[in-house]
C-alpha cells in the first residue's frame, strides 16, 4: 500500500461502498509511517491523504444523490414511504444544519459512509458540504492512522476497541427508522 492506494481506498469507502476505514487508515499508520521509521507527525499526512480520498468519494455520492437520487425519490419515493414533504423537511434540515451534519457524520462509523447521498438529495450547498466533509474526514483519518502508528502490527486491536460502539449505532439507526415508520404508517385522524 502506498499513498495513492490510501486515497483510492478511502474514496471507495466514502462513495457508499462499505470498505472499512478502520482497516485502511490504521494500516497506513503502521505500514506507511511506523515501518518507514517516520515520526508520528506523519499521521497528519495520512489524515490529509485519507481526507482527500474521502472527499473524492463523497463528491461522487453527493452528485449521485443530487442528480439521480432526488428525481428517483420524487417519482418513486411513495413506495419507500418518502413523500415530497419529507424531501422538503430534509432540504430545510440540511440548509440549517448541513455544515454540522456533514462534519459530525464523518466522525461516526457506518454513518460516515452514507451521509453524502442524503446531502446530495437535499441539495446541500456543495462547497460547504465538501469543506466540512473534508474537515471531519481529516480528524477521523488522522486519528485512525495515529492509532495504527501506535499499535503497529497489532493494528487490528482498533476494531476490538470500536466494536462495542457498533450495537449502539445500529440501535440508534433502528430507533430512527422505527420512529419514521410509525410517523408514516400510523392511522391518520380525521
Amino acid at each position: 500500500m502506498q499513498w495513492p492506494g490510501v486515497v483510492i481506498l478511502m474514496a471507495i469507502e466514502s462513495a457508499c461502498i462499505p470498505l472499512p476505514s478502520e482497516i485502511i487508515m490504521p494500516l497506513a499508520g503502521w505500514m506507511l509511517i511506523r515501518d518507514q521509521q517516520l515520526p508520528a507527525i506523519y499521521t497528519l499526512v495520512a489524515g490529509v491523504y485519507g481526507a482527500i480520498g474521502c472527499t473524492i468519494g463523497s463528491l461522487v455520492a453527493y452528485i449521485v444523490g443530487r442528480n439521480g437520487g432526488r428525481p428517483f425519490l420524487v417519482k418513486y419515493g411513495k413506495y419507500f414511504l418518502i413523500s415530497s414533504h419529507d424531501l422538503d423537511v430534509a432540504d430545510r434540515w440540511f440548509e440549517k444544519r448541513g455544515s454540522w451534519i456533514a462534519f459530525a457524520s464523518r466522525l461516526l462509523p457506518v454513518v460516515r459512509t452514507f451521509i453524502s447521498l442524503p446531502a446530495g438529495i437535499a441539495r446541500m450547498n456543495p462547497a460547504k458540504f465538501l469543506i466540512y466533509a473534508f474537515a471531519g474526514s481529516f480528524i477521523w483519518c488522522s486519528g485512525l492512522a495515529y492509532a495504527g502508528y501506535q499499535l503497529g502490527e497489532h493494528w487490528e486491536q482498533i476494531r476490538v476497541v470500536m466494536t462495542p460502539f457498533d450495537p449502539v449505532i445500529i440501535a440508534l439507526v433502528i430507533v430512527f427508522i422505527a420512529l419514521y415508520l410509525y410517523r408514516h404508517l400510523k392511522p391518520q385522524k380525521l
